[in-house]
């Protein structure tokens, strides 16, 4: 077993338990659907959210040939996996009953905190990268961060939910084109 090997343990079980909260509390929603007022929004970003999980875990390997790690090193790339948990215990209500039974009144509400931390992973991101490597990613790489943190403030700034809607659905089709273009065959 060699260096990330051993660190990639880490980052697999912090985006597991982050999948798994997403899932689970998707799981409750359809369990409890003729008591749940179901919104577009916070479900639209749970799928986005597990796509971004499959993504960094994909983009992962990129680190695989790296052998010598530093603590800041790998305490850069932890960051971000576990800003990403974060936005998982954010995004949907672990019992969405018990917590009135509205995913849109819930999203209202866990907004501020969800684009805040997504804010703050995308920092992490690039952080991560100037740690690894010494540079920003390359252009479309940063365009696609730049998009994204443009998508976090607007949703900061604004309240309504129909932009919030369209915010999650441009935001959906931007990632699956970045996962497209940028992330489609492991090198």
């Amino acid at each position: 077993m060699d260096a990330f090997d051993y660190l990639g343990v880490l980052l697999s079980i912090i985006l597991g338990l982050g999948m798994s909260q997403l899932l689970t509390a998707v799981g409750r929603i359809v369990r409890a659907r003729d008591r749940v007022r179901v919104a577009f929004a916070p479900l639209a970003w749970a799928a986005i959210l597990l796509l971004l999980y499959v993504q960094f875990w994909w983009s992962l390997f990129d680190l695989r040939e790296r052998s010598a790690w530093t603590f800041l090193e790998f305490s850069a790339v932890l960051l971000q996996a576990a800003l990403f948990y974060l936005l998982a215990a954010l995004a949907l209500p672990e019992d969405p009953v018990a917590e009135g039974g509205d995913l849109g009144q819930h999203y209202a509400r866990q907004a501020p905190w969800f684009f805040g931390v997504l804010l703050a992973a995308l920092a992490a991101s690039l952080g991560r990268d100037l740690v690894l490597w010494g540079r920003l990613p390359d252009h479309a790489n940063l365009a696609f961060h730049a998009l994204m943190v443009a998508v976090g403030v607007i949703a900061l700034a604004s309240r309504r939910p129909l932009l919030h809607a369209v915010l999650a659905a441009t935001t959906a089709a931007a990632l699956l084109a970045y996962v497209g273009l940028l992330f489609w065959r492991l090198d």
